[in-house]
């Protein structure tokens, strides 16, 4: 059984540019969630940057900023866990389910 070098690296480079697809991809996703019964929303996009966050001034206490420093903290630490969750789920589907560390 010989070690088929060529067809190794065509595959390696045809695992890249699928790898690269979906960098692409999720770049271009938005990921959304809330806290405090949809007080605060927060929307971040696949490179996990904060895109927006809306607050609800009818459901906040406007003496409460702990509170709602809180619902902000617990919505983004939501929305960046889903990005990196998909984006993990997505890189995956290529990898095999490899976990090749410095990837995800």
């Amino acid at each position: 059984m010989s070690f088929n070098y060529g067809n190794m690296m065509k595959q390696a480079k045809m695992m890249q540019k699928k790898m690269q697809q979906i960098q692409e991809e999720i770049k271009k996703m938005e990921f959304e969630a809330s806290s405090g019964g949809g007080a605060v929303k927060v929307k971040v996009n696949g490179e996990q940057e904060v895109v927006e966050v809306k607050i609800n001034s009818e459901m906040i206490d406007a003496e409460d900023f702990e509170m709602l420093e809180d619902m902000v903290m617990v919505a983004v630490n939501d929305a960046i866990s889903q990005a990196k969750e998909e984006s993990k789920k997505k890189m995956s589907s290529i990898t095999g389910g490899m976990d090749i560390p410095g990837l995800f």
